[in-house]
């Protein structure tokens, strides 16, 4: 964390004061459409369709393929149920329930590395892999309080764990635009390896769809994965010396 930071400092720096980085360096703004899968006790939920935008900067040497990265961006990560048209019975009354959306936004901190491959025509295709730390800054999971008879069995804020990590890898062409400036096209998996969620085992909980029962809710555990489609722009802040 502490490195992003530094990398993030220097290149901004860098836009103030440019003869003070000793290398050249590239920034810009990406974004675009995410969907986000999540597993409840071991079933997978339906993907939930969202968004991201990331602020980025990373080195960017005219006779070197790779370059260093650090980024920072906004996530709305999670998952969905959808019923397909489905009716359910409850308490002698017929309903048809609307697609229910889980959404954790996210800020994320990535460092890492990536590859240019060799140039096709003027665009530069590459590869990158890199490690994310996320806080997760609100969820919408207070929407479903109201249904109280199932609140046990849904996610509640309680059990959200705000820190978390994970990595990102993919790939995506650089395409000029002109000298010092051009497009991006990236796609992105971005797994975590730590929970977003952990709720314990809880006993004697009221069955929604037995009154006068209970059922006990075995221990949840909620992973994210990601996968990001961005579109961007990135500027090139290039280094000349002057004997």
């Amino acid at each position: 964390m502490k490195f992003i930071v530094q990398l993030l400092f220097i290149g901004w720096l860098g836009l103030l004061a440019p003869e003070t980085v000793a290398q050249s360096y590239a920034f810009g703004v990406k974004g675009g459409a995410t969907v986000g899968f999540q597993k409840w006790q071991g079933f997978q939920r339906d993907p939930l369709y969202a968004y991201h935008g990331i602020l980025f900067i990373e080195s960017a040497e005219e006779d070197s393929p790779f370059a260093l990265f650090a980024q920072i961006g906004y996530h709305v990560k999670g998952t969905a149920n959808r019923f397909n048209n489905a009716t359910f019975s409850l308490q002698g009354r017929d309903f048809r329930p609307s697609t229910q959306n889980f959404e954790f936004n996210t800020i994320s901190l990535t460092a890492g590395g990536k590859r240019r491959l060799k140039i096709v025509g003027s665009s530069s295709p590459y590869y990158m892999l890199g490690i994310r730390g996320d806080y997760t800054l609100s969820t919408n999971l207070s929407e479903y309080n109201q249904l109280s008879s199932f609140y046990a069995s849904f996610p509640v804020d309680p059990f959200v764990r705000k820190w978390g990590y994970g990595v990102t890898a993919g790939g995506g062409i650089e395409i000029p635009f002109g000298d010092l400036f051009g497009g991006i096209l990236e796609v992105t998996v971005n797994p975590n390896f730590s929970r977003q969620y952990y709720q314990p085992p809880i006993p004697n909980v009221i069955d929604p769809f037995r009154p006068g029962n209970t059922i006990n809710l075995s221990e949840r555990n909620i992973y994210n994965l990601t996968i990001e489609l961005s579109l961007g722009l990135r500027f090139i802040n290039q280094i000349v010396y002057i004997d």
